[in-house]
């Protein structure tokens, strides 16, 4: 049982034994579904936009502190081992340097609780962090030097002498697969699902694949450098991060120097890009600990180097998919097993089997991943954790097998479509896959394709298609709360600590707000990234809008029942139940009406001059996400590639690519287009440039820049069409499921899958790059 589902059950146990009839399958219906409203899915504008295009959004390293110190690293050298000598004597003499941290004068602190080890836990690792000498990976932080500016500090650590007592370390996957596999877990689960015998179908099905897949290390990259500017009032600690979990950082931070959470406040109004990356490191806990020593504000942000030296990324893995179906093109057997290269501090076993166990209907299921143990960075959460690695394995093995079935690929998908989740067996709460790949191959003009490989030249270029399922599951963690005020002039104000990474998460949350109360959406603001507001959200698991949205339509029905007890005698409104009313606007005047009967209205101004008050202020707790544990939820989507080889050189291009996904209900076209964009030009570089090099001799990281780490450049996308079924899924919150992530699942396998059907080359092995394609 996972975390998640873990605090479900406890919190369900709880809500019954107070209110037993108050949870059924799929809660009370939102309304807001079956009856819409025009702001929904209107393409607004980011509310922040403006803001951010006049410089004015201060980011976490902007906030200017009186006598702020400022922070550099330095990085160990060597992959395990311990410190032996440390000559700071140099680094303390230069100009401006006010300290020299290391373990020998470091606060006591304990070690960062590990993320989805506690449900607020936000850490990369559980090491210690400069308590002692050792060394788990080469590139851990030795020591800080703080200095008055920036170039004085950076100065002052490469004067610093570290030597080493050196232990063998292991540094290569052939080393770290000899010495055994593990079994993993994911949230708390065990990665293995086995139902019937799947090698045996496998060696009885009269049509087969049965290949390895390999997807190197990726790093984030976002355009915000990891920063953080760290302040001590007293006992109390505050800090602005770049982080995607306020909450849960300030939870953290509180665990590592014994503090209550309450002396702990996180501020992170505008994080440049996230992707998985900005959660709790050894930096901010380095710059918390010397800003302590110091007595002074610290201000740390890592270079691009320091970002690929401390703060993980994606693992590589080595994945076996082998599909056996019948005559007839239905699975007999899915098998999709494999490794992911990870430390023993960590909890992040990439699960690649995450799409295997919800997309196919299959006869027989044999899933695994198990971890090779290396002495390296702890690897973390990359957009799409597992589904965008174990999509480009599972998707080329589809097309490879309707290759050889003599089957168009896109009609192998739908004879392969199950009426219910193949591995656990509950319902889906709503799948339209069908519909988005008949309207994605319709637009895209899939009908064109050639079957076999080289059929269509033009000039140096062979041109091919390829296509691929795109998934991602719905999450909504518990811990959902909201806080919004409403005054007699309409306006409203809703406080969560939520995250803004450049989404539109405000922009949708004011106009859902709005909607249900029936306000304009200038009147509406949403104010985040602060863990003094309510609620445990993070940024991750494409579920904060679902988490911020069941928690504000908590926070609404209480406060039209308040609204109704305090204002409501005597008005239109009189004896009338919270789920009987709704926002709505009349003659210019915003208040709450009978639901089907607008006439009978009241406005808020009305209600709340009855109730003797100016504003009233709820602060609503969304309920455990029990829609999970009934339904299997899904965002599904087909991706469409057209992609050419050069015949003499083997340079690949992408020249056309494709979106069409089953996502719910889309709350902002605008918004969601980007999303949906971003997601595929980021699996656009997974599949032809991204890979973070490895030197397998001592752990080091041997492209650590944007130099020599290359992503998508303007000249390398291409246009990109998205589109959406638009159906509302009854069972989430406003009928929409999470769209942050699913836009990099499959796009590498379609990528591939195009350059397989232009040039005839099958690349297992990403990225695919020229070299692979050469003849």
């Amino acid at each position: 049982m996972s975390i998640l589902q873990k605090a479900v059950q406890t919190a369900m146990q709880k809500a019954v034994e107070v209110a037993p009839d108050a949870f059924i399958p799929g809660g009370i219906p939102d309304t807001l579904i079956a009856e819409g409203h025009a702001l929904v899915g209107a393409p607004v504008s980011r509310v922040d936009g403006a803001v951010k295009v006049r410089g004015a959004a201060p980011f976490a390293a902007e906030f200017a502190l009186d006598g702020m110190a400022y922070a550099a690293l330095v990085h160990s050298t060597i992959a395990k081992g311990r410190v032996a000598t440390l000559d700071t004597a140099a680094a303390e003499a230069a100009p401006g340097v006010v300290l020299v941290m290391t373990h020998e004068n470091a606060p006591r602190m304990k070690p960062v609780p590990m993320f989805l080890s506690k449900p607020k836990a936000a850490g990369g690792d559980n090491l210690p962090v400069l308590q002692d000498g050792s060394v788990h990976w080469n590139g851990q932080p030795v020591a800080l030097v703080l200095a008055g500016t920036q170039e004085q500090a950076d100065h002052a650590a490469t004067l610093v002498r570290v030597t080493y007592h050196e232990e063998t370390a292991t540094t290569s996957v052939a080393a770290a697969k000899a010495r055994g596999l593990e079994d993993t877990a994911f949230q708390g689960e065990p990665q293995k699902v086995e139902i019937g015998d799947a090698e045996a179908a496998l060696a009885a099905a009269p049509h087969r694949v049965d290949a390895v897949y390999r997807t190197p290390r990726l790093n984030h990259n976002a355009i915000e450098l990891h920063a953080a500017t760290v302040a001590w009032h007293g006992d109390e600690l505050r800090i602005h991060d770049a982080t995607q979990a306020v909450a849960h950082t300030a939870w953290s931070l509180a665990q590592v120097f014994g503090l209550r959470e309450s002396q702990v406040r996180v501020t992170s109004p505008f994080v440049g890009g996230g992707f998985g990356g900005k959660a709790l490191w050894q930096h901010q806990v380095l710059a918390a600990a010397a800003a302590k020593l110091a007595g002074r504000p610290v201000r740390i942000m890592l270079s691009r180097e320091g970002v690929y030296r401390g703060v993980g990324g994606r693992t590589l893995t080595e994945q076996r998919v082998a599909i056996g179906a019948g005559d007839d093109g239905r699975f007999t057997a899915l098998i999709h097993t494999g490794m992911a290269a990870m430390t023993a501090h960590n909890n992040m076993p990439e699960p690649f089997i995450m799409p295997a166990r919800s997309l196919y209907a299959a006869g027989s299921f044999k899933l695994a991943v198990q971890a090779a143990k290396m002495d390296m960075l702890a690897n973390t959460f990359m957009r799409a954790p597992g589904e965008s690695v174990g999509s480009f394995a599972l998707e080329c093995a589809i097309d490879e097998l309707a290759e050889r079935m003599n089957v168009d690929p896109t009609d192998l998908r739908g004879r392969n479509e199950p009426e219910k989740d193949p591995t656990k067996g509950s319902a889906f709460s709503s799948r339209n896959l069908v519909e988005a790949y008949r309207m994605g191959a319709e637009s895209f003009g899939w009908a064109a394709r050639e079957a076999r490989p080289r059929m269509r030249r033009e000039g140096e270029w062979w041109v091919g298609m390829g296509c691929a399922t795109a998934t991602y599951p719905y999450y909504r963690m518990p811990g959902g709360a909201a806080r919004i005020t409403l005054t007699r002039e309409s306006r409203v104000h809703v406080e969560v600590a939520a995250h803004e990474m450049g989404m539109g998460t405000a922009t949708v949350q004011a106009q859902i707000v709005a909607a249900r109360l029936g306000v304009p959406l200038e009147n509406v603001t949403v104010s985040y990234g602060d863990s003094a507001f309510p609620g445990t959200v993070l940024a991750g698991g494409s579920q904060q809008t679902a988490s911020i949205g069941r928690a504000v339509i908590a926070a609404l029905r209480a406060l039209f029942t308040d609204l109704l007890r305090l204002g409501g005698a005597g008005t239109p409104l009189d004896g009338l139940h919270f789920d009987e009313v709704r926002g709505h606007r009349r003659d210019n005047a915003s208040g709450l009406c009978k639901a089907g009967d607008p006439l009978r209205h009241a406005s808020y101004a009305e209600l709340l001059s009855r109730a003797g008050r100016d504003e009233l202020k709820i602060e609503g707790q969304a309920p455990p996400p029990l829609e999970t544990l009934h339904w299997s939820m899904h965002s599904t989507g087909a991706i469409f590639c057209e992609a050419r080889v050069n015949a003499v050189t083997g340079e690949p291009r992408v020249t056309r690519l494709l979106g069409a996904f089953d996502c719910g209900r889309i709350l902002n076209a605008k918004t969601a287009a980007s999303q949906f964009r971003g997601g595929m030009i980021m699996g656009l570089g997974m599949a032809l440039m991204e890979e973070t090099l490895f030197d397998e001799r001592n752990g080091r990281v041997m492209n650590p820049t944007l130099w020599d780490y290359h992503v998508p450049a303007h000249l390398d996308v291409p246009a990109i069409d998205v589109m959406w079924t638009d159906i509302p899924d009854p069972h989430a919150p406003a009928g929409a499921r999470g769209i942050g992530e699913i836009g990099i699942t499959g796009t590498a396998a379609a990528v591939a899958n195009a350059i397989y059907n232009a040039c005839g080359i099958r690349v297992r092995d990403l990225p695919v790059t020229l070299d692979k394609l050469l003849d």
